[in-house]
């Protein structure tokens, strides 16, 4: 299996990111919408948008927000959603390119391992908005062999992805796969694996207030 930096990685990945089975980020989204207290009027930051899913999420529940991402290809896929185009932009977890406190929230989404620093990307984070919210593999997956790994042009890839400590954090939770995950699994031909896999927890969530 080939091995690409994130960047490299998303830009062949972005054209069938949104249709790919994944049930990690199936696992994500559905523990991750319980974490979440969005209103009207919030503003919320998407930091690693990709194709836009929180952010599209968060601009449902009329929150003034915004998405950015290091992949180029990844936000021009989001731009063609509705709603979504004007909302986007390039940039790094490390140098988020926001002031200081414009925002109520900030969410990042299975990204934070792909930072060059993640405690850089986190006291970032931590500067622009009030509250922040991640969400990434689980360490204990990462210990396991779990990879980032992804299909296109009939070739397997590996994304780098980095191990890291977070400080302590306000809350916390981890998640395994469950039933609603099992499909995925069977309509990916992985079937065979799912009971192992729902041995290991698959991702964390953590939170801070930084106010």
């Amino acid at each position: 299996m080939t091995s690409l930096d994130p960047r490299d990685a998303y830009a062949l990945w972005a054209e069938s990111y949104d249709s790919d089975l994944n049930p990690v980020v199936a696992l994500e989204a559905r523990m991750m919408r319980e974490c979440l207290d969005l209103s009207p009027g919030m503003r919320v930051l998407d930091l690693g948008t990709g194709t836009g899913r929180w952010l599209q999420y968060a601009l449902n529940y009329r929150a003034s927000a915004y998405g950015m991402d290091l992949s180029r290809e990844m936000l021009k896929v989001a731009a063609l959603k509705q709603g979504l185009r004007g909302r986007l932009v390039e940039g790094s977890l490390e140098r988020l390119p926001f002031p200081d406190q414009c925002a109520d929230l900030a969410i990042c989404s299975l990204s934070l391992g792909y930072a060059e620093s993640p405690l850089m990307a986190l006291r970032e984070m931590k500067r622009v908005a009030r509250n922040v919210v991640i969400s990434d593999l689980h360490p204990k997956a990462l210990k396991a062999g779990w990879v980032r790994s992804f299909r296109a042009q009939g070739q397997s890839y590996e994304i780098a992805n980095r191990s890291y400590s977070l400080p302590e954090s306000d809350w916390q939770l981890e998640a395994f796969f469950g039933e609603p995950e099992r499909a995925i699994f069977k309509q990916a031909g992985k079937g065979g694996h799912f009971e192992s896999a729902r041995q290991i927890p698959a991702i964390f969530i953590a939170g801070w207030n930084t106010v």
